[in-house]
């Protein structure tokens, strides 16, 4: 499994040439293969199929970089530091990715906690929810350059519900430093930079794990998530979006704009275990997002 749990899909597409340029007549370059486990589709209008071919390496070589610190399921930071308690020197992209964890955690009043991965096992395994909800607690978490260290021996982290955005964010950094200002990336989480070749604003859509279509929306310079409890269910019926104080998610459904695609991924995991008067007050603390659509 990857880190694509919600949709097992990546889908980026980009302008090298601005719109005041006027569209391009050519067939987009395009590269298909496998990402982060993932059937994976690559679009570049503006570019020939041989000039986009290094930076479809570029891109997947910086998502095979990133797995090997966010995966849960290969050998990665992730998976070293649940296995010993203690990590060593992470990489500064975990670090930023637990800072703003710590930050949704606190804005969340605890509804988004990593340490869930414990209770995750749990559920998957037949395991003893009580013994690992008692690990559940992101205070025993400490992180700086030097190390990440858990308090507690049989702790374990799960990054599935903001790892996911931060990757998206990564790849639109690379695309953007390529000189490709107009990019609309799909990894399940939607980062919208720019606009399509036309002039117009990049329209996406919310859909529910059914594909039902909820709302229409454009988007420019601007990140979208959508998290849903029952767009994947554990062995046991659990949902994978776990609630760490227990209980089942409240929101069957939940879609967050902000800056970045980070923040947005890990706005709407948190918000699916909150009612919507918490789930404003939660998106209000964070400047520039907003609640696209709940149900």
């Amino acid at each position: 499994m990857s880190l694509l749990n919600r949709r097992r899909f990546l889908a980026i597409s980009a302008c090298a040439v601005s719109s005041v340029a006027g569209p391009s007549s050519a067939a987009p370059a395009e590269w298909r293969g496998i990402a982060l486990g993932a059937q994976s589709s690559l679009k570049i209008s503006g570019l020939s199929q041989a000039e986009a071919e290094g930076v479809f390496a570029e891109i997947k070589a910086e998502l095979d970089r990133l797995e090997k610190i966010f995966s849960l399921y290969h050998d990665s930071e992730l998976t070293r530091l649940n296995r010993e308690g203690t990590l060593a020197a992470p990489a500064p992209e975990l670090l930023e990715v637990l800072g703003l964890a710590d930050q949704l955690h606190r804005a969340s009043d605890g509804a988004f906690d990593p340490t869930v991965q414990v209770l995750w096992n749990a559920h998957a395994t037949g395991g003893d929810l009580t013994k690992a909800a008692a690990l559940v607690r992101w205070s025993d978490v400490s992180f700086d350059t030097q190390a990440v260290t858990f308090a507690r021996p049989g702790m374990a982290l799960t990054l599935n519900g903001i790892a996911q955005g931060a990757i998206t964010d990564c790849i639109a950094a690379l695309l953007v430093a390529r000189g490709l200002r107009n990019v609309l990336i799909d990894m399940g989480e939607i980062v919208a930079l720019g606009e399509r070749e036309t002039g117009a604003p990049w329209r996406v859509g919310v859909i529910t794990p059914d594909g039902t279509l909820v709302r229409k929306l454009t988007l420019k310079d601007r990140a979208l998530a959508t998290s849903a409890p029952d767009g994947f269910r554990l062995p046991d019926g659990a949902s994978h979006i776990l609630n760490p104080q227990g209980g089942a998610p409240v929101q069957a459904l939940a879609s967050i704009a902000a800056p970045s695609a980070a923040l947005a991924d890990g706005l709407s995991t948190a918000a699916c275990l909150m009612t919507p008067e918490k789930t404003e007050k939660m998106v209000e603390q964070f400047a520039g997002a907003e609640v696209v659509s709940t149900i």
